[in-house]
């Protein structure tokens, strides 16, 4: 009879039956009882009062039994730690079983169980099995480590198991290898207390030696560990992409991406040309061959293929046919297909391309229809000798009346007009004959685009327009804006007989409408014709930028971080982990690839009056934080001492303010520093007159960096002594680092890049700040006051990215990467630098320079 009985309906009063079988002299009772409890357990019935019964069976031989009973354990033990705890002296007997079956069973389950009482009374069964003479229980312990590492790290970094781990990477069995391997990648991946799993030149060959002998996952396992190296020279890496490439014909497809994963990272540095073509040569047929698979493994792969293909198109090149669709094939691979169809198209490959996504465009599913419009679009815009063919294309889908077709015709066919101005207007006749059937926002929107902009083409230009402002207000905010655009452009090229319509549309936007920037649109263009227009035909009416040929690729160095991540669930969902997995450390940092292209202008403040702006000054002004109270008058004897430090022109000056809280005159002032981390010292005498009760005195002391030097902890405390004419004041102060940062700390690009390589990831900090204030633009200023300089500026999906740079008065080089949530309230600021003492006192000063908590002010 099978195992289906013991989840029939229990009956009532069977836990006292079972309580009674559990203590049978029967092996077979108990075991049965065991199997009962458990059937019990699975079907989410309370079956923990049987703790103590249960576990009593933990003595038996027979292994069955002792599973059963593990699994029991492992389920109930955080409800009873105290229980637990009389099951110790049991698996550390079980460690020493002559049963190597036995012995895995009770490391494995004492890693499972997730008790912070029993951690400590693991610690020596565990080194035993490390060391086990049986490969079985050695593999099984080096997940028992990573396991440990989730509950104690420290435990495990006290008792040397990482030590252990290593030592095991050198086992004469390949599985304990790949084990040891990804206990020790899941291990560096939680540490933060630096990297745990550091890959030399021998290591990376015996990995590769058990590469060859270990069943899949464990290739998996250590192919991922291969992406983390980097090679020592040529040769060495021409090497492993040899003994790697074998790899890409294996069954698994997870073995295949991982192997591609690694090909990848390290094709792209073989100085060898003809190295390097094998491999891309060699890549292409494991990527087609898993076009075959089950479409679950279709989709990942054709995820991990687009980013392949937006690295190095040429590897697919010759396989376009490979990615055209079935019929089929379910609507998730369909849609990614055409996605990489696209980005492999070529003037050899158009005509193909076009004549599959014209057939497509007649099916039935209204996504992948929409899609595959859309597509012929992106292949005029990509292909500029296909651009006509595109053209009669959409035109013929046009005429097919389909509703939602022609809408999406419309919308590419307005991209098409803004990369290849002047050249296909013939044809807006044809596309004002389809205003009647737009009710789709973005239709609308591009159509009313391409009247405005051929306002001067089109006869009934003001009719057509005036049609769609009869519904205004119930129009959706990208119609709005786009009509009061498009309205404004034809009054400036028609103003003869549309002035009527102007008022009405302006009139709309800025007095009936709740959207402010419609009404800001509204009121700028309202200011631009009544001072001038002039000027508002040179701003409405200037030449438009070509839309680039591919505006949905991803940004170069996000790029390069999901190249490391292939076959990661980051390669599906083309974002890096770091933004759907909270608590992890992030991979290896990569150099960003942004800085390597012309930095794009930071927007700033648009001149709409032809100049009038321009004489306006941005002021210079430094960082100067609150005064705070130095000395109070108790312990300064009667002396109150305010101060803060500020930069200006170079010069580092103390701000300070005297204040005679007693009842007779003070004076004699003198200063002196003790030895402080930055050697700072007065670069003059301390300049306060004899103050009468109740009389303050504020001063500025020029400071130098000529002084005695001794590291401080932390490095911004200095000691200070005042003397007066009463006492001699000794006091320490926190020195805000931003006076420290030096006129001269702007890097070159190549520089900065060389300096971010030179820097490991153990030396980056990361710190999140909210309560961000002002715009972006406004913020860079305010870094860049205090000689925080911006090397570039770019934006990556919805963030905006800031890579910055600091020098210190002793040289010291500190690099930065800010980047900026769409809200623009929350920073994520990630410093990096070979002297990370620094880093602390760099987060506090970034954070109250984004947030603009401190005055701007000059001494």
């Amino acid at each position: 009879m099978s195992d289906a009985k013991y989840f029939s309906t229990t009956k009532k009063g069977e836990m006292k039956e079972l309580e009674v079988l559990l203590h049978s002299t029967k092996k077979s009772d108990q075991r049965d009882a065991v199997k009962k409890v458990i059937a019990s357990m699975t079907i989410g019935k309370d079956v923990s009062g049987l703790f103590t019964h249960v576990i009593s069976c933990m003595q038996s031989d027979n292994l069955e039994l002792k599973k059963l009973v593990y699994l029991y354990l492992i389920n109930y033990a955080k409800s009873h730690p105290e229980q637990t705890l009389m099951a110790v002296n049991t698996f550390v007997k079980d460690c020493k079983d002559p049963n190597p079956l036995i012995r895995a069973l009770a490391v494995r389950t004492m890693g499972c169980i997730r008790v912070d009482k029993i951690t400590e009374h693991i610690c020596m069964p565990l080194h035993e099995t490390l060391r086990d003479d049986d490969p079985y229980v050695r593999k099984t312990a080096a997940i028992c480590v990573a396991k440990l590492y989730d509950i104690d790290p420290e435990l495990v970094v006290e008792e040397k198991f990482i030590e252990e781990l290593t030592d095991l990477l050198s086992d004469a069995n390949p599985m304990v290898v790949a084990n040891a391997v990804a206990a020790l990648s899941e291990i560096h991946e939680y540490s933060r207390t630096g990297p745990v799993f550091d890959l030399t030149q021998g290591t990376v060959q015996k990995l590769l030696t058990a590469l060859n002998e270990c069943n899949e996952w464990g290739q998996v396992f250590i192919l991922d560990a291969l992406a983390l190296y980097e090679p020592v020279n040529d040769s060495d890496r021409q090497s492993m992409c040899e003994r790697i490439t074998p790899r890409l014909q294996h069954v698994n497809a997870a073995v295949v991406l991982s192997a591609v994963k690694v090909l990848m990272k390290n094709v792209e540095y073989l100085q060898n040309a003809e190295a390097k073509l094998g491999v891309y040569k060699k890549l292409a047929p494991p990527l087609v061959t898993l076009l075959s698979s089950e479409p679950e493994v279709q989709y990942v792969a054709l995820r991990n293929i687009n980013l392949i293909v937006q690295k190095r198109p040429k590897i697919l090149a010759s396989h376009m046919k490979v990615f055209f669709v079935k019929y089929n094939d379910p609507v998730y691979v369909k849609m990614e297909k055409l996605d990489v169809m696209i980005r492999l198209a070529t003037e050899d490959t158009i005509q193909q391309v076009l004549a599959e996504l014209k057939e497509y465009s007649t099916e039935v599913d209204v996504d992948f229809v929409r899609k595959s419009v859309r597509a012929i679009g992106r292949c005029a815009i990509k292909v500029e000798a296909s651009a006509q063919r595109c053209v009669d294309t959409l035109l013929d889908l046009i005429k097919t009346k389909v509703n939602y077709v022609v809408q999406e015709a419309i919308v590419v066919i307005k991209d098409i007009f803004r990369k290849y101005p002047n050249k296909y207007e013939s044809i807006i006749g044809t596309l004002c004959d389809n205003l009647e059937s737009l009710d789709e926002p973005d239709a609308k929107a591009s159509m009313i685009w391409i009247i405005g902009e051929y306002a001067e083409r089109i006869d009934n230009a003001d009719e057509l327009l005036e049609s769609f402002l009869e519904n205004f207000t119930d129009e959706s905010s990208p119609v709005q804006l786009q009509l009061l655009t498009a309205i404004v452009k034809l009054f400036l090229k028609r103003p003869t007989n549309t002035q009527s319509l102007v008022q009405k549309v302006l009139g709309l936007a800025t007095q009936e409408s709740d959207n402010p920037d419609l009404r800001d649109r509204g009121y700028v263009y309202w200011r631009l014709l009544l001072a001038d227009p002039a000027a508002a035909k040179a701003v409405v009416l200037c030449e438009k930028p070509l839309i680039s040929e591919e505006t949905d690729l991803l940004e170069p160095s996000l790029l390069d971080e999901l190249i490391c991540h292939i076959s990661s669930l980051a390669s599906v969902f083309h974002k890096p982990p770091s933004t759907f997995i909270e608590g992890r450390i992030p991979g290896r940092r990569v150099v960003p690839a942004a800085l390597f292209e012309a930095e794009e202008q930071a927007p700033g403040e648009v001149d709409l009056l032809g100049g009038a702006l321009a004489d306006t000054q941005i002021s210079s002004a430094h960082l100067v934080l609150p005064k705070q109270i130095w000395v109070d008058e108790e312990t300064g004897k009667g002396i109150e001492i305010l101060g803060t430090f500020s930069r200006v022109d170079g010069q580092i000056f103390m701000d300070m303010t005297f204040t005679n809280k007693s009842t007779a005159a003070i004076g004699d002032f003198a200063i002196q520093f003790n030895k402080n981390s930055f050697g700072l010292a007065p670069a003059a005498g301390l300049s306060v007159p004899s103050l009468a009760p109740n009389a303050s005195y504020d001063t500025c002391l020029p400071v130098n960096c000529r002084g005695g030097k001794q590291k401080m902890d932390p490095l911004q405390k200095m000691q200070i002594a005042v003397k007066t004419s009463v006492d001699v004041l000794y006091f320490s102060v926190m020195l805000p680092f931003h006076p420290l940062f030096v006129e001269d700390g702007k890097l070159e690009r190549g520089e900065y890049l060389r300096i971010w390589k030179e820097i490991e990831d153990s030396q980056e900090s990361i710190i999140t700040v909210h309560d961000v204030t002002g715009s972006i633009d406004d913020i860079v200023k305010r870094f860049e006051s205090c000689n925080v300089f911006l090397i570039a500026r770019r934006r990556v999906n919805d963030q905006e990215l800031c890579y910055m740079c600091l020098k210190f008065i002793n040289d010291v080089i500190t690099l930065a990467e800010i980047s900026f949530d769409p809200s623009g309230t929350v920073a994520k600021v990630a410093i990096r630098a070979h002297f990370t003492e620094v880093i602390r006192g760099l987060q506090d000063t970034f954070s109250t320079i984004l947030k603009g908590t401190a005055a701007d002010a000059e001494c």
